[in-house]
């Protein structure tokens, strides 16, 4: 009987956050690149990091997952409505 693989949980760095975030909102890498500075080469660089942290292969499927790990928030959360 073999053991159950026990996963690893995923961590995203701050940057890769950022970039995550920004890019749930729509943005372009380009667009992404030039609110944080750096180059859109930079922004593809942390996108594929992301993609293989979370085993997903676009950018809704890794703003899914990183929501359902609770790894960014889901849009709304931390808002207040006046």
């Amino acid at each position: 009987m073999s053991k159950p693989k026990r996963s690893t949980p995923v961590r995203l760095t701050r940057r890769e956050r950022e970039v995550l975030m920004l890019i749930a909102q729509g943005l372009p890498s380009r667009e992404v690149a030039e609110q944080l500075i750096v180059s859109k080469r930079t922004v593809d660089f942390h996108l594929a990091n992301i993609y293989h942290k979370l085993g997903v292969s676009n950018r809704l499927q890794a703003f899914r997952k990183a929501s359902e790990l609770g790894l960014i928030p889901l849009p709304g959360q931390g808002r207040t409505k006046k």
